[in-house]
């Protein structure tokens, strides 16, 4: 079963800047319906995504101007998400360790 922890981080975000609010419920959309059981097939689906290492994953959202940090556990299709934020608040994290 597939799951995003936690699906309340992203509607919290897009209360505090609503214009991501279509752009991240797409993406949660598409990570509930699709399979991703490897970083290729999610690459596939998100051609814009980062694979990187420790299962992180980075994707680009509304043109690049935000990003969402997730963890990832392909095997029992878990997404945790560890950053949401403006492309310059991602400039001052570590998406590897966050």
């Amino acid at each position: 079963m597939k799951r995003v922890f936690s699906r309340s981080s992203l509607i919290t975000f897009w209360k505090k800047y609503p214009e991501t609010e279509q752009y991240l419920k797409t993406w949660y959309d598409l990570i509930i319906k699709t399979d991703w059981t490897t970083p290729t097939t999610l690459k596939n689906i998100f051609g814009n995504v980062s694979i990187l290492k420790n299962g992180r994953v980075v994707f680009n959202l509304k043109g690049n101007k935000y990003r969402l940090v997730a963890k990832i556990n392909y095997e029992k299709q878990w997404i945790f998400i560890r950053f949401i934020g403006k492309h310059d608040d991602y400039d001052k994290i570590d998406a590897n360790t966050i």
